[in-house]
């Protein structure tokens, strides 16, 4: 048969649906509810292409080709109608992509994988995940104002995790170590970076400018490095610990030249001379804003762009206090970790840009009768307090204790779940078709290997495709009509039961985090 698909006219054999034939073409058409080799419900209309012909909409899974077709994958109708299906989708959908504590973390660290990391014992990758996005988790761990807590959703049980001692306590384990853990480096780039000033913000960037092939070499007139750090008492922060963390960036190839003032002329002429590139972390104090007239000011500081940290001057760029003065440590931090991703971008000839989080479904607080259902993946006891006390942390069993108590807010399926991406992908109003009263989360533990949620679950049909597949009388099945309908148990049996053989390939399968596994990082 011939069809002309997207203005080309293409040659298809006769038998397969408009979206194998756009498969062939090497045409991507998104879709939720299909699977090769399981009955297709074109239930998401996700897939919808258009016939050129009528004007019609078609779901291109369930519409089989037809010679002489004309269809549009890819118009502005068929862009918008994907997205409104999306957003119908997502007003039934109640779960969060990510934790409540790691939207207020200002670093965006993944809180809940350290959590688990920890709760098992995986101290080595807990740290990892840790050092992802915060490079001084040590210093972080005892003067981090932790808005994390103040919104972990086991605050409405008892007491919130202690977030921020078990991230010292990752960093405190793993420099007590004979051989430390660094990450690895890209491949050099040849390019050299100067940091004026090594308070949080400085360190930080400097960190991941290295992690990302660069040389950083730190500025500061001071004779010892940590900058605003240096003035925390040390019945909060340990003079020892803020050396322990320099020294190890130090070892990580950070380059630090102390007691050296930057003066107008080093600035101009040195720097500019012998660096592809210069960042301002010299903090708030009105000494540091004289240092360099040339730039633009206003009340609060230095001028540079909100979202990508450059100054008026090319290559030139400033994070942390010198721009507004940053109360929390951790923002700062945050501040240096963004001014590196677009100091590299420079670096590597391209243009920086801000930085976009991905699509975040959320839902709010848990109401009474869902408090109950999260525990389920916790311990009960209120938070554990150290017992050699909080300047000195956690030991082992203390902080795998502690993280067991982690609610699990995020989603199992955060990375791979079809209907994030989609989302994100069409830049949906995930609150437009939203309905003042929402359903109450559930979740099904009853089985060894597997979760099932819900009130994530988008009826698209193939895990009750897949359980047919055992043949036995239990699985799990459609109950209900119209738009109350949900997948359900059947026979007042359990989960382990309704799903033996196929729990694996329904978790693997289902398009959101309905059913997940149960063990996962």
């Amino acid at each position: 048969m011939k069809i002309k698909l997207n203005h080309k006219i293409i040659t298809i054999p006769e038998g397969i649906t408009i979206f194998q034939a756009a498969g062939m073409e090497g045409i991507s058409i998104p879709t939720m509810c299909y699977s090769e080799g399981n009955h297709n419900h074109p239930s998401c209309m996700i897939c919808v292409v258009k016939d050129a012909k009528s004007g019609k909409l078609l779901p291109s899974c369930a519409t089989m080709a037809g010679d002489g077709m004309e269809i549009l994958t890819d118009d502005e109708e068929v862009f918008d109608a994907r997205k409104e299906a999306l957003e119908l989708l997502m007003s039934d959908h109640v779960g969060d992509c990510e934790a409540p504590c790691r939207i207020a973390c200002p670093a965006f660290m993944d809180i809940p994988k350290m959590n688990r990391l920890i709760a098992a014992g995986i101290f080595d990758e807990a740290l990892q995940v840790v050092k992802e996005e915060i490079a001084l988790p040590l210093i972080l761990g005892y003067i981090c104002d932790a808005p994390c807590e103040k919104v972990c959703r086991r605050a409405t049980v008892d007491e919130a995790v202690s977030i921020c001692q078990l991230k010292k306590f990752v960093a405190a384990h793993d420099y007590k170590k004979s051989s430390i853990w660094f990450p690895e480096k890209k491949l050099s780039s040849g390019k050299k970076v100067a940091i004026i000033g090594s308070g949080p913000a400085g360190l930080a960037c400097a960190f991941h400018l290295t992690k990302s092939g660069h040389k950083a070499i730190i500025y500061d007139k001071e004779p010892g490095a940590g900058g605003a750090l240096l003035k925390i008492p040390q019945d909060q922060l340990p003079l020892e610990c803020l050396q322990t963390e320099i020294n190890w960036l130090e070892n990580f190839g950070v380059e630090f030249r102390l007691g050296a003032p930057i003066t107008q002329g080093i600035f101009d002429f040195k720097l500019a001379a012998e660096y592809d590139a210069v960042v301002l972390a010299t903090g708030a104090s009105e000494s540091n804003v004289r240092h360099f007239p040339e730039l633009e000011y206003h009340d609060t500081g230095l001028i540079a762009d909100p979202e990508t940290f450059e100054t008026r001057y090319p290559g030139v760029f400033a994070c942390g206090s010198i721009i507004r003065e940053q109360k929390m440590a951790v923002k700062a931090l945050a501040q240096g970790k963004a001014a590196a991703i677009s100091v590299s971008a420079f670096l590597n000839g391209e243009k920086p840009k801000m930085q976009i989080r991905k699509f975040n479904s959320k839902f709010g607080k848990l109401n009474q009768e869902e408090v109950a259902e999260y525990l389920k993946e916790s311990i009960k006891g209120k938070r554990m307090e150290p017992v050699a006390g909080r300047l000195e942390g956690y030991a082992e069993k203390e902080a795998k204790t502690e993280a067991k108590r982690c609610m699990h807010c995020d989603c199992r399926k955060v990375d791979h779940c079809k209907l994030r991406d989609y989302s994100d992908q069409y830049n949906i109003d995930r609150r437009k078709y939203l309905d003042n009263k929402r359903k109450s989360v559930t979740k099904y533990f009853t089985h060894q290997t597997i979760v099932y949620e819900p009130q994530k679950c988008i009826r698209c049909g193939l895990c009750v495709d897949i359980a047919k597949g055992e043949r036995a009388l239990e699985g799990i099945t459609f109950i209900g009509r119209g738009f109350n309908v949900k997948i359900d148990i059947p026979f007042s049996k359990n989960l382990e039961e309704a799903l033996q053989a196929t729990a694996l390939k329904c978790a693997e399968l289902c398009p959101t985090g309905a059913i997940s596994k149960k063990t996962t990082f």
